[in-house]
């Protein structure tokens, strides 16, 4: 059932929720370039239910590998049960595809840079959610932070979009595995422990790794506090990539980390391994499915126990794209063939301000999340084509 919050409340609910303390950005209206003061939330968490989910396995409570996300968090926040990917030509059911819807607020036509073929080496044509933060506060960059897996590298570049009004100067940072490895062979070449032959071995993985960046010498390295974090990092996990969580587990235990060291204000776990389902195995899916809903359980439990971001967070959960529930393909559970279930998908939101125990179940759309965040930031995704997601608020 549908919970209805009236419009005329809603608004006035924006209006005055400057007299709120902390929580004031929720709703406030957008901040001047001009003007960039600090930022003192609320914070948000993004998970992107990655890999592609359906709804069956994820949000159907007699259905779900996912019990702590459908069972514990939907009384704590509202579900959006009917959210769609559009199917307006041009939109395609994919994974940086649908990252880029969200981060955007619009469906946008991408293809490969370079015209290749199967490659996904995008721009964002619109300012992304980040860019707008970045540029409506004064946050570092450190603090608007994307957490990546290590199969999909290209995602790594999606950190700002083409528009000369934002653009590289208010891009996101990135944490992912693609950028651990540049660290530690650009130390190993510095550190004058290695004979000749190791170095030029070195190098040339260096040179493979690095020529990975399709956008150029901006976002060739990273900033002091990522460079500090991955030395934590080393120490405790050592250079061999053996001893590290890997998968989503891996994002999980980045982001943990990344909120108690970096702090960030704007965080976005990109979690993707349900994707595996591509080989053929359906408990591969599900079982990464459930590998989400425990890092969830544990960003959560990061949250609450740190009082700066205690009743101060606001968690934003959503796939980036549905799956085939066709049972006659020789594989199941597809994505790539435009089906009407790989379009659609839903969304959880909970944190402070939030409805609680609310099931909306009326159709809603992927692109209202960049101008639903904004309304919770305290920023205008001004390029942005969807409309604030009001029935989430209280």
């Amino acid at each position: 059932m549908t919970h209805l919050i009236d419009r005329r409340k809603f608004n006035r609910g924006l209006v005055t929720a400057g007299a709120a303390g902390a929580l004031a950005p929720l709703g406030g209206a957008a901040i001047r370039a001009q003007d960039r003061t600090g930022y003192s939330g609320p914070n948000v968490v993004i998970v992107r239910f990655g890999g592609g989910v359906r709804r069956r396995e994820t949000i159907d409570p007699g259905f779900t590998y996912s019990p702590y996300l459908r069972h514990v968090l939907s009384k704590r926040g509202t579900l959006f049960t009917n959210m769609q990917i559009s199917a307006q030509e041009g939109v395609v059911t994919s994974h940086a595809q649908g990252t880029l819807y969200i981060l955007t607020g619009r469906y946008d036509t991408y293809r490969d840079i370079g015209e290749k073929f199967l490659s996904e080496r995008f721009e964002p044509k619109a300012p992304t959610i980040f860019e707008y933060l970045r540029k409506a506060y004064d946050i570092p960059s450190h603090q608007a932070l994307i957490v990546n897996g290590e199969d999909r590298v290209s995602e790594d570049y999606l950190s700002f979009s083409e528009n000369h009004s934002y653009g590289v100067e208010y891009r996101s940072s990135v944490l992912s595995l693609h950028w651990f490895k540049i660290h530690v062979l650009r130390r190993q070449i510095n550190s004058d422990k290695f004979d000749d032959d190791v170095l030029y071995k070195l190098r040339e993985q260096l040179e493979e790794l690095e020529a990975r960046n399709y956008r150029g010498e901006a976002t060739a390295y990273q900033v002091r506090e990522l460079q500090e974090f991955w030395k934590r990092w080393r120490l405790h996990y050592g250079d061999s990539g053996l001893k590290n969580p890997r998968g989503d587990r891996l994002l999980t235990e980045l982001a943990v980390r990344a909120l108690r060291e970096l702090r960030p204000k704007l965080l976005m776990v990109n979690y993707q391994d349900p994707d595996f389902v591509h080989w053929g195995n359906l408990s591969h899916y599900t079982r990464a499915i459930a590998i989400i809903d425990q890092g969830i359980k544990e960003l959560v439990q990061t949250v609450e126990a740190d009082p700066e971001y205690r009743d101060n967070t606001v968690f934003v959960v959503v796939p980036d794209c549905g799956r085939d529930n066709n049972p006659l393909m020789p594989i199941s559970c597809q994505h790539h063939f435009n089906s009407r279930s790989a379009h659609e998908i839903w969304a959880m939101i909970f944190g402070p301000r939030i409805a609680q125990g609310n099931i909306v179940d009326k159709p809603v759309n992927q692109i209202s999340l960049a101008a639903t965040i904004g309304e919770i930031m305290g920023f205008k995704a001004e390029m942005s084509e969807g409309e604030v997601l009001a029935d989430a608020f209280l």
